[in-house]
């Protein structure tokens, strides 16, 4: 027993030593794999990046900034006819101005003074940075900031990227963007000249002399960043022309009043898909226009160009022969279903063409102007 002992006396240093050693070693391993890892950066640590130049800042913001050529219906003149009446004369004008685009699904933000018309007759077309075109739909708006939300039916769009606009100093550096007096987009430098918070009594502004002209209205003012601070509004002149004070609408209102009329502009419409069809096809129709007798359907003759039925790839001469699991009857069917839906919404739509049937999923959109009283 006492040799045992002795033996466990001497090798136990140095079992003890291995395990020691072992011990350091794995540490060292874990420690060098750890070191190699990407550690995850927590969302409220501010991250580093290279300034941009100007340029880039502008290159930034500039796809996001459209031209928005309306028509202003107004009263031009009032002729008395009698002692109770009165004759008014409308006349029609051309207005100019600039909007965001501040989502992908087609919402553009501008100033209310750019579309307003009489009689809510709103009419405009949009002009995107890269030549595209395409008629525009006043979904709602806000007299008291002057705010109106446009929506249009077009894929691959550029939203501008959201500054902190509470960040702004007097002193920093802006850019304002928009159509200046129809000479195409355009950039004026200027700084933050002063800033009015917001309170109940007053609205929030950015005073700036980067240069807003006619047709700057509705704009975007960006930061040094590319991103958008300011809705440009309005200026200060005696003279009609900017005098190096010009104004803006801050980007977190602005924004904030965007999502109350966009989500109510949403829930006051239905969806609308963009297409004119003739009657519903039967055994005879069915056998004149596909040689076959069993076609259903309703014929498709026409899609808007731009809406929800163009983008989703259905054509004139196609026939819609289900909505969702709806089978499709006539007209008044595919209304139904199509308007118990809502602008955004998607839904399947069956068709029929050259002899296959397809299920084109389908995002609708808005249609004719059903304007939005906050």
């Amino acid at each position: 027993m006492s040799g045992i002992s002795r033996l466990l006396k001497y090798i136990s240093w140095p079992v003890a030593c291995g395990i020691l050693l072992g011990l350091v070693v794995l540490q060292y391993q874990q420690l060098q794999q750890l070191g190699t890892q990407t550690l995850p950066v927590a969302t409220s640590t501010p991250t580093t990046s290279a300034p941009l130049s100007f340029s880039e800042a502008i290159a930034l913001a500039a796809p996001a900034v459209v031209a928005i050529n309306a028509t202003n219906v107004n009263v031009e003149s009032i002729e008395r006819t009698s002692e109770d009446r009165l004759n008014l004369y409308l006349g029609e004008r051309a207005s100019l101005g600039s909007g965001v685009i501040v989502s992908d699904n087609g919402f553009i933000l501008t100033n209310l003074h750019v579309v307003d018309t009489l009689f809510d007759a709103f009419d405009a077309e949009v002009t995107l940075n890269d030549g595209r075109k395409i008629s525009a739909t006043v979904v709602a708006w806000d007299e008291a900031s002057d705010l109106a939300v446009l929506h249009i039916n077009m894929d691959n769009l550029t939203p501008i990227q959201i500054g902190d606009d509470k960040s702004l100093s007097v002193g920093d550096i802006v850019f304002a963007i928009g159509y200046p007096r129809n000479i195409g987009q355009s950039v004026s430098q200027g700084i933050i000249s002063a800033l009015t918070k917001k309170s109940e009594s007053n609205p929030g502004i950015i005073q700036t002399d980067a240069a807003i002209n006619p047709g700057n209205s509705g704009g975007a003012l960006i930061n040094s960043r590319g991103h958008l601070v300011g809705i440009n509004s309005s200026i200060f002149s005696e003279s009609g022309n900017f005098e190096g004070i010009g104004f803006a609408t801050p980007a977190s209102d602005a924004i904030e009043a965007f999502h109350e009329m966009a989500e109510q502009a949403i829930d006051a419409n239905a969806g609308y898909l963009g297409v004119i069809t003739g009657e519903a096809l039967n055994a005879q129709s069915s056998q004149l226009f596909f040689g076959v007798d069993h076609i259903r359907g309703m014929l498709v003759e026409s899609v808007d160009e731009g809406g929800a039925a163009e983008r989703a790839g259905i054509q004139p001469g196609d026939v819609i022969t289900m909505v969702e699991d709806t089978s499709v009857i006539d007209g008044q069917n595919i209304m139904m279903e199509v308007r118990n839906k809502k602008p955004g919404d998607s839904i399947n739509i069956q068709i029929y063409r050259d002899g296959d049937n397809f299920v084109l999923p389908t995002t609708l959109g808005f249609g004719q102007a059903i304007i939005i009283e906050p």
